[in-house]
């Protein structure tokens, strides 16, 4: 069928859904110039592999525009990943105005993280925008829940001290920004570590610190490979700044050496790394793995390296000491180290180690937004952070998160469960099928987290948090989850 027969046959589609809902002939988007929504028939939202039967009202008369109505389309669920975008010179013809116009409005989607173009495939969704924040539904009494990521209440430290040490005089504008006893323990946290502390910020918590380096280092539609699967802010993170997300296959050591190869072949311009506790899987760097990534950075010392150590010192493995860095000796780096796993999710509070302009230029922009971070809560992390008991605290707690994550996964090990989890809060459990197999734990008591949000490429799965476990429990779960897969299984295998 040729492009002009094929718009021909889009334009009687439309006229004939026009007529249909008895438009007055003002309103026909035929008529005149001006831009009016435009129910679009689903022939002309297209997916090769999935039927789309729904019809979404497109409008615009500029670039932003009709962009703006397309990532409404996204944000409101009747555009899905996936699918196709009609072509440059049929929605050209459909809104009645020119290719260039259309073609410009694929590009803002495109630079924003909405839509790829892909050759013959054409133009397509790519994934949904980030969203506002996900609020559970309350849970049915009885059901345990193992799908917050929360750390346990019982291993954070009291505030009742810290509450009370706070200095009750006004801060006041002008004054510094970041709480010199603050800093001082951080630093020496860091140093500890191997990480250069000479250059330090004080953020509000790890995703803020990820935003704001990120900002300071790349433009819209620049590549950023991260984990797959990944934390979900991150994977939202990529859409709402515009960046292109290269997904970098993880095992129980982390990114994999071959697929971060790939990704810097292909143009990436930074790396977001976790080290340990990785989120969703529990991945965590070893020796051997940190120097197999080392060889294969040094061969892009231009691109920038963010380590996401949310964790902290509570992270694990139970065996190990410190963490494992990536970022020595780099031109661009940053290592955001979040107090939310170890002192508390509510302080919202990060410290950010860095190149020298990295660092300088968070800075800056921080003074112009937001300025600084609570000096009060500033003060509260440092007290309980400086307290010489924190040590002690921090390794009952990093024990306590080892024994429930190793209990679960050597539990579901013994049912021939393949579970991965060598740091951190979660176990990471693939399964043939998400929805069905949350469902049925719900039925049994057990609410988890379904995989398909942390995912872009790799397969499905639960993530499971075992920090929430208690005494005896993780022998339960697993005999439940088995009971359950048993009969996925012989479906699957049928």
């Amino acid at each position: 069928m040729t492009d002009e027969t094929g718009i021909q046959d889009l334009v009687d589609s439309v006229a004939v859904v026009t007529r249909s809902l008895r438009c007055p002939s003002d309103l026909n988007p035929f008529a005149r110039r001006e831009s009016h929504p435009l129910l679009l028939p689903s022939s002309l939202l297209y997916n090769k592999d999935v039927s789309v039967s729904r019809r979404y009202q497109l409008s615009g008369s500029t670039a932003r525009e009709i962009a703006a109505s397309i990532e409404t389309g996204i944000r409101q669920g009747h555009l899905n990943p996936g699918d196709g975008l009609p072509t440059v010179r049929a929605a050209a013809a459909v809104l009645r105005v020119s290719p260039v116009t259309v073609a410009s409005a694929y590009r803002l989607l495109k630079t924003r993280g909405f839509v790829s173009a892909d050759g013959r495939r054409g133009t397509r969704i790519t994934q949904a925008p980030a969203l506002t924040l996900r609020h559970s539904a309350p849970l049915p009494e009885g059901v345990r829940d193992l799908a917050q990521g929360n750390p346990d209440p019982d291993l954070l430290p009291s505030l009742a001290g810290a509450l009370e040490a706070v200095d009750p005089a006004p801060s006041l504008y002008g004054e510094y920004a970041n709480l010199p006893e603050l800093i001082e323990v951080a630093r020496l946290d860091l140093v500890a570590d191997g990480i250069d502390a000479s250059s330090l910020a004080v953020v509000g918590g790890a995703a803020d610190g990820m935003e704001r380096v990120l900002g300071a280092n790349l433009r819209p539609g620049d590549k950023v490979a991260i984990e797959d699967p990944s934390f979900t802010r991150v994977i939202d993170l990529m859409g709402a700044m515009g960046f292109t997300p290269l997904p970098i296959a993880i095992d129980e050591f982390g990114m994999l050496p071959g697929a971060l190869g790939g990704a810097l072949d292909t143009g990436a311009n930074a790396v977001i790394i976790t080290p340990r506790a990785q989120n969703p899987t529990g991945a965590a760097l070893d020796a051997n793995r940190s120097k197999q990534l080392l060889a294969v950075l040094a061969m892009r010392p231009d691109v920038l390296v963010i380590e996401d150590d949310h964790a902290g010192p509570v992270a694990g493995p139970s065996e190990e000491a410190g963490v494992l860095t990536l970022c020595a000796d780099r031109l661009r780096w940053s290592t955001i180290r979040s107090v939310s796993k170890f002192l508390g999710p509510d302080l919202r509070l990060a410290v950010l180690a860095g190149d020298p302009v990295t660092v300088a230029r968070v800075d800056g922009r921080q003074r112009i937004g937001t300025g600084w971070v609570s000096h009060i809560l500033q003060q509260i992390v440092a007290h309980l952070w400086s307290d010489p008991k924190a040590p002690q605290l921090f390794a009952r707690a990093k024990a306590s998160y080892s024994s429930r994550r190793e209990s679960l996964v050597d539990e579901l090990m013994k049912r021939a469960i393949a579970a991965t989890g060598r740091s951190g809060l979660n176990v990471w459990i693939e399964v043939a099928e998400e929805a069905e197999t949350v469902r049925a734990l719900m039925q049994r008591g057990w609410a988890v987290a379904p995989g398909e949000r942390y995912r872009m490429e790799s397969r499905p799965a639960l993530r499971v948090t075992s920090a929430a476990l208690r005494e005896g429990e993780a022998e339960t779960f697993a005999e439940d989850l088995a009971a359950i897969l048993r009969p996925q299984a012989r479906t699957y295998s049928a």
